[in-house]
């Protein structure tokens, strides 16, 4: 077992180690489900990894058709790229993405990683390297392998 881990219920389809997805809020059929606060113990909008299968009971789901099971989860860590000057393995900081809105930018997913929200601290878990492209405000960015 990893530490941080949390154990949630996952449909039974998509409970595979190794596997990655974003929580999302729940649907309305989950209002009425006994088990909402088991699977609903996860944070909107970050991304999770199975790290271990807890149990091989399923149970009813509204949303799941074959059912949900127990899962072990970690926070994936998140590519982005940062400002140069940051990028330090070890360092700690607080994620503020490029103020930019050109979305149609090469680089604009990289910058503005999903799972990550302004403000959140974060340790450079690596530096990988230059950015596939230039940044087109002329800023000097590297990507880095973010754990919050």
């Amino acid at each position: 077992m990893e530490l941080n881990t949390t154990i949630t219920l996952i449909g039974v389809r998509l409970a595979k180690v190794g596997t990655e997805f974003i929580f999302n809020s729940p649907a309305p059929e989950c209002e009425e489900c006994r088990f909402k606060n088991s699977c609903m113990n996860l944070h909107s909008g970050r991304k999770y990894r199975i790290v271990n299968i807890r149990t091989t009971t399923r149970h009813n789901c509204y949303v799941h058709d074959e059912g949900v099971q127990a899962v072990e989860v970690v926070e994936s860590p998140i590519i982005s790229a940062i400002e140069s000057k940051k990028a330090f393995k070890g360092s700690k900081i607080v994620f503020e993405p490029p103020t930019c809105d050109q979305s149609e930018c090469t680089m604009y997913d990289l910058c503005h990683p999903i799972g990550l929200e302004f403000g959140d601290k974060c340790t450079i878990a690596d530096v990988i390297g230059d950015t596939p492209d230039e940044c087109v405000n002329g800023l000097s960015l590297k990507v880095v392998e973010l754990k919050r």
